[in-house]
């Protein structure tokens, strides 16, 4: 059965200059009892545009001859600034997304090949959506209209008023409860968005939505408004949209294993995560968290080598958020959180702001207290003089120098537990040696 959009359904124009593209398109879409208008070029497309009513959605081709996608996008907007624009793009072409994002307001981008259950689903939210536009758009003229009405019968009589007044009244909260869903598709594009990003970055599938419970439990608990703690959320959610750009075998390292040349294409993804999301106004101020989310607290982060209280709040609590969610990933033990804020405290003052540490320590453990693996083994940092025979190394042990001394997964006897406790004498370690201890009964 069709969804009933409108009284009358707006039509979808797909822009491709491959004709089984096209013809593909459209027959997935007309058996949806969707109306289509197909044409094979950008300069068509604006044509078509110019001259036919009632187009909703545009979906685009990036690579065609003459006009680009982003430059078809672009003028199209400039046409008609109400319809919704996907762009259709190979996974090679992430930087014409952005573009198309930027440029041409574009409300999604699919990459080739597309799944059709997918695709008709995005094209029919994306009329959905388009709906909502013109409805409120007219409710609006309706109000206005209503409004200045509403003067010429101030004169007439009290019962005439009131009634106008009630249907003014209902318009209203008919305009309210569309703006509350625009508000709510608005922050679900920006869930699911955050949700890709994390499909590209494996092995970190909840990492958002972690930094993003923590970041805004920290931000109630500090009491800060409900338009700062929304900035702070949207931000935590996107806070590494700048990564589309970076190269894949790049995001999979540690920062610590970089060069210095990855590590300076590393440092560019929290200005380009700003850039991409400042041309929606509403995002703005969460562009900026997301710019200074990895300065340091003594001045010596990036990408604007900010310091102290010059670091916006919101980033200081989404910094402190991340470690915690990164940190704890590298402890599979019963105490991996007190093992992470351990590590944090090394890092207060210097790179995290120490007055955050009393209110990130609560926020945390709720975070935290169903996700972390039950194992009956915890990590503890000893002495070399502490050591036992039988325990298990959890850490690469290193001389001061950096010299490997034993491997994670070595088992402790009496004789590599003579030769740590000589290295550390002639050659010290800045910590202890970490080891997995069973949990006592």
């Amino acid at each position: 059965m069709k969804d009933t959009l409108v009284e009358t359904d707006p039509k979808v124009l797909i822009v491709d200059d491959e004709e089984n593209i096209l013809r593909a398109l459209k027959r997935l879409l007309v058996n949806e009892d969707i109306d289509v208008i197909v044409t094979n070029s950008g300069e068509k497309g604006l044509e078509i545009l110019k001259n036919t009513d009632n187009i909703g959605v545009i979906i685009s081709d990036q690579r065609m001859p003459g006009l680009t996608g982003v430059d078809f996008l672009e003028r199209a907007r400039m046409i008609a600034p109400d319809t919704i624009r996907i762009i259709l793009t190979g996974y090679a072409d992430i930087n014409a997304a952005i573009d198309a994002i930027n440029r041409g307001g574009a409300f999604r981008y699919i990459t080739k090949p597309w799944k059709d259950e997918e695709l008709v689903h995005i094209i029919k939210e994306a009329l959905r959506h388009y709906n909502l536009i013109i409805e409120n758009k007219r409710l609006n003229k309706i109000i206005k209209q209503q409004n200045e009405e509403l003067k010429k019968w101030n004169s007439q009589l009290e019962y005439f008023v009131q009634e106008q007044t009630l249907e003014i009244q209902k318009k209203n909260e008919e305009l309210k409860k569309l703006n509350a869903r625009l508000r709510s598709n608005f922050k679900n594009t920006i869930f699911a968005f955050s949700r890709l990003l994390e499909m590209r970055d494996r092995g970190w599938e909840n990492h958002s939505r972690n930094v993003t419970e923590i970041s805004v439990r920290v931000a109630k608990a500090l009491e800060l408004s409900k338009k700062e703690t929304e900035d702070i959320m949207v931000a935590s959610l996107l806070h590494d949209i700048g990564k589309i750009a970076i190269p894949d075998m790049l995001i999979q390292k540690d920062v610590s294993e970089m060069s210095p040349e990855e590590f300076n294409i590393y440092k560019q993804h929290p200005v380009r995560g700003q850039a991409a999301i400042d041309i929606i106004e509403d995002l703005r101020d969460a562009g900026v968290l997301i710019r200074h989310h990895h300065e340091h607290y003594n001045g010596g982060g990036f990408p604007d080598g900010l310091k102290g209280e010059a670091i916006p709040l919101g980033a200081r609590i989404i910094s402190i958020a991340d470690f915690i969610d990164r940190e704890i990933q590298k402890h599979n033990v019963d105490n991996a959180l007190e093992l992470t804020f351990k590590e944090l405290k090394k890092q207060l003052g210097t790179v995290y702001d120490p007055k955050l540490f009393e209110h990130i320590v609560a926020p945390s453990r709720t975070v935290y207290a169903e996700r972390l693996p039950k194992t009956d083994v915890i990590e503890l940092e000893l002495s070399p003089q502490e050591l036992r025979p039988g325990m298990i190394i959890s850490r690469d042990v290193h001389s001061g120098t950096g010299l490997l001394l034993l491997r994670k997964g070595t088992k402790l006897d009496e004789k590599n537990i003579a030769a740590l406790r000589r290295y550390y004498q002639i050659d010290p370690s800045k910590s202890g040696v970490f080891v997995w201890i069973k949990r006592r009964a």
